[in-house]
This record gives C-alpha cells, sequence and structure tokens, in this order.
C-alpha cells in the first residue's frame, strides 16, 4: 500500500509513531508522514529543523514531510500557536500534494485538530481514513484546566466531535476509550476497536535473563525506582517528590526520574525545596540509553493525575515496562490500575497519593514475591501488548481501508 501518515510529532521527538512507519515500510509498503518541526518536549524548534531546513527527509525509507509550526514554548498561548500552526500549514501542505495514496493513517495525541490535514485530503482524494486515538478530545483539556461549561470546551467539543465523525474506522489505545466515544461523544456509527499500544524491540528483556531479586530482605541493598518519559502537567510526578520525601530516612531507596517535560523544573524546584537527595534527575535521553535506566530498576513508577478522564488512559510506558520485565508500581486510578492489577505485576494507590505510593514502595522492599511480579509484567506484554500482534492489526486494518 501507499499510505499517508498524518501526526504532528515524528522523529526526533520521542514518539512510537516512528517506529510504527518503519516497521510499515519493512512490511513493503510505501509510507509518508505529514509532520511538524521538531521541538517536543523541549518547547523549542530544534537548530537544524530552523531557517526552511530539512522540511522533506527519507529516514529509514521513510519519506518525511515537515510541515511549519512554532515552537509549543512553555505557555499556554505558545501552546496554542503551536496547535494551530500546525494544522493550517498542514491542512494547506495536505491540499497540493500531487501523490495519490491508498489510505490514511492519522496517529492522534494531542491537538486532535492534527486530523484535520487528513480530513482535507480525504475529502479531496475520496480516500479511507483510520484514526489511531491515543488522547481523548475534548476531555484533554478537561484534564488540563479548561472548565466543560466554558466556551472554549463546547467549541472544542464540536471540532472533536467532528474529526472523530470524519473517520472511516477509530482505533483506541484503551478499552476505557470505547464508552467515552459512546457515552460523551455519542459517537455510535463509527467502528470503534481497542488496540493497545507496544514498546519497541530494544525494551524487551532476553528469556534467560533473570530480575535476581531476593526471597530475603536485605537492608544493605539499594532500591532503584524509576520513572521513565514525559514530565508534564498530566503526569503528576511532584507525587513521585513527595514520596520520596516520605522515605528520605531510607538511605537505600533511590528514585531516579528520566524525562523532561513543562513540570521538569517545577520537580527540580520542589526537590531542592525539600532538599531531598533521593531524587536523581537525568533529564530526556535517547531512546537506545533507556535499556540502561530500565536495567537498574528494581521497580518502574507510573503516575497522573487525580482525574476522571486520564484514569480512562493506559500511558505507552506501562507496555514498556511490562516488555522490560520490571514490576510496576503505581499512584494511578482507572484502566492503568486495573492493567496492573489483572498483570499481577506491581502496586497500586490511588492517583495523586504520596503518602501511598510511599507505602507501597516499602512494601515492595520487603516483598518476597518481586520475582513473580517481574515475570508475569513479561507474560502479559507477550499476551495483549506485543509489537507482532499490534503491526499484523494494523496491517489488517488498513488493508480493508484500501478495500
Amino acid at each position: 500500500m501507499n499510505i499517508l501518515v498524518v501526526c504532528q510529532y515524528y522523529y526526533p521527538e520521542p514518539f512510537r509513531i516512528t517506529d510504527i512507519c518503519e516497521s510499515l515500510v519493512k512490511s513493503g509498503h510505501n509510507v509518508t508522514v505529514l509532520t511538524g518541526l521538531p521541538n517536543y518536549p523541549e518547547g523549542y524548534i530544534l537548530d537544524d529543523y530552523r531557517h526552511g531546513k530539512k522540511r522533506n527527509e527519507i529516514i529509514n525509507g521513510v519519506k518525511v514531510i515537515r510541515c511549519f509550526e512554532i515552537g509549543r514554548g512553555k505557555s499556554k498561548l505558545k501552546l496554542f500557536l503551536n496547535y494551530f500552526s500546525y494544522t493550517i500549514s498542514a491542512t494547506l501542505k495536505a491540499l497540493f500534494i500531487k501523490e495519490e495514496f491508498d489510505v490514511i493513517l492519522v496517529n492522534q495525541l494531542s491537538p486532535v485538530m492534527m486530523g484535520i490535514p487528513a480530513i482535507a485530503y480525504k475529502k479531496k482524494h475520496h480516500k479511507k481514513m483510520l484514526l489511531y486515538c491515543l488522547d481523548l478530545w475534548p476531555d484533554s483539556l478537561a484534564a488540563g484546566g479548561i472548565k466543560e461549561d466554558s466556551i472554549i470546551y463546547k467549541i472544542f467539543y464540536n471540532i472533536s466531535k467532528w474529526i472523530y465523525y470524519s473517520a472511516d474506522t477509530i482505533l483506541v489505545t484503551s478499552s476505557m476509550f470505547k464508552d467515552y466515544f459512546k457515552d460523551v461523544l455519542e459517537i455510535t456509527n463509527i467502528e470503534i476497536k481497542h488496540l493497545p499500544q507496544y514498546a519497541e524491540d530494544l525494551f524487551i528483556q532476553n528469556e534467560n535473563e533473570s530480575s535476581g531479586y531476593s526471597a530475603v530482605q536485605d537492608d544493605s541493598k539499594q532500591y532503584n525506582f524509576v520513572f521513565a518519559g514525559n514530565i508534564g502537567d498530566m503526569q503528576s510526578v511532584e507525587t513521585i517528590i513527595k514520596a520520596a520525601n516520605e522515605l528520605r530516612k531510607y538511605s537505600n531507596i533511590l528514585f531516579h526520574i528520566v524525562g523532561d517535560g513543562s513540570k521538569l523544573d517545577d520537580c527540580k524546584q520542589l526537590a531542592n525545596h525539600l532538599k531531598l537527595s533521593n531524587v536523581i534527575f537525568y533529564g530526556r535521553r535517547p531512546l537506545d540509553e533507556m535499556p540502561e535506566f530500565y536495567g537498574m530498576a528494581d521497580a518502574m513508577l507510573v503516575t497522573l493525575k487525580d482525574n476522571k478522564i486520564l484514569s480512562y488512559t493506559l500511558p505507552g510506558k506501562v507496555q514498556t515496562y511490562m516488555a522490560a520485565g520490571k514490576p510496576i508500581i503505581g499512584s494511578i486510578n482507572g484502566e492503568t490500575k486495573r492493567v496492573i492489577e489483572q498483570a499481577g505485576c506491581g502496586l497500586c494507590c490511588k492517583a495523586e497519593d504520596y503518602k501511598g505510593l510511599a507505602d507501597l514502595i516499602l512494601e515492595f522492599c520487603n516483598d518476597d514475591k518481586k520475582d513473580n511480579m517481574a515475570m508475569n509484567a513479561r507474560k502479559y506484554y507477550f499476551e495483549n501488548y506485543s509489537k507482532e500482534r499490534f503491526m499484523s492489526i494494523l496491517e489488517h486494518e488498513l488493508t480493508n481501508m484500501e478495500a
């Protein structure tokens, strides 16, 4: 197939869509990506892409067309400008693309407006569109503080509903998203299917590797807890910092925060204010360095804000944690809590409950079932989230679109 992929984010930005596109190319498809200028999560356009540079690239067989956008910055105004600058420039580009594609794939994160360029191409060329929904709109706005009775929310409710209705099929990363589409957006005439994310190959632990936990608690052992990923408002990494403060007297318990985002400076300031020596920040690291951080971890951490809509979400980091064969400790509600408990691969408390998180970490350090959690994580991953399963379903859906 000749596939047009529309997504505001692409390599060198750290999103799984890059691996998906390269995997489609390896399967024999031609893939063109309509994307923006790399600026996530730093907030500014990377130097290599300024002043008209690298607007057309071929990266590992994928043709990449980059559209103008304003860097997302650190303010809500800049983020608003970032969203709309890409939407407008990519829509214009889509209308004038001469190449004809068989199908369109929208990898929809925030903002939902990144689907508009795909709709423009769809209507002009009468092609079908598959939308893969990773972030729910407009309730991602509500999670960010926009009130549901505000004019802004109501405008984006209608925009979001129009974009979702424009798809021929919708795939969702979390099973709870289906309820949202049905109950909140009242979308009932479009087929909606569950397709959870997978982990890149480099995260998958070798079957012969062992986590090497001891069934007997050793007070001299150092325990390392790792959070990896975006550090934004939604992720509530402050919960980890506060839990670390509760555990400051335990010199053998360390917290490692790997990633960047809009709340990184706030988290660093909080740690400095609390004078914590048990929290280490590493900033954003290249993907190929991440297995090293996973390797040091006794358990991985996942946190989200205490928000109803966010509870529908299953963050992609959960799959990478499982693929690496690591126990997961979460301060989290909803879908992620359900998955961790169903898999038997970790411990959970309520979202934003830093005291509960601190208690779980102590419980984990004294638990004699760490190896079981690790094995359960890996087993659940291969049964439910493998890359082979994901790509097989995605290619099947794209082929059905072409038929």
